[in-house]
């Protein structure tokens, strides 16, 4: 498969949750969001926004820095907030039920690289970087499956 790109600037963290909330509203079980880049370069922010577009009732979203993976009912199916980071290894995916989820729910998993050999060919990969100014971030995404063709393009532009 051929590997496809798409490069955006995200000027504030407004045009962030507006970005999350757009791919949000695309999203269905199966589909997988791998979300990466360094401490402080918007992952989490992003996926709060995404999932917070998804809810009936407002709830707190937390970081799954230390749970590793937040679950929730939402109106477009379950969906699996997972942060890898403090992973050591990718089996430790398998036994938190992640590779299961990507079949079955919406996954957003922060720190992809720890899946190593488990990621999903068919995701969407998301990589953010500090920007310019502080609050600014630069945003690639990078998909091989044709089903992000149009959904990656139009956020770019």
């Amino acid at each position: 498969m051929t590997t496809r790109h798409a490069s955006l600037t995200l000027p504030s963290p407004d045009a962030t949750c507006a970005l999350a909330q757009r791919i949000g509203a695309a999203l269905g079980p199966g589909d997988v969001l791998l979300l990466s880049g360094e401490i402080g370069a918007g992952k989490t922010h992003f996926a709060r926004c995404l999932i917070q577009s998804l809810l009936d009732t407002p709830e707190d979203v937390p970081s799954p820095t230390f749970t590793l993976v937040q679950t929730y009912d939402t109106t477009a199916g379950e969906l699996w907030h997972a942060d890898l980071y403090r992973l050591t290894g990718p089996d430790e995916s398998i036994e938190l039920g992640l590779t299961e989820a990507f079949d079955s729910a919406i996954c957003l998993v922060e720190w992809p690289d720890r899946l190593e050999d488990l990621t999903p060919s068919d995701a969407l990969h998301l990589h953010f970087t500090a920007g310019a100014d502080d609050d600014s971030r630069s945003l690639t995404l990078d998909w091989q499956a044709p089903r992000w063709d149009d959904l990656a393009t139009g956020c770019a532009g």
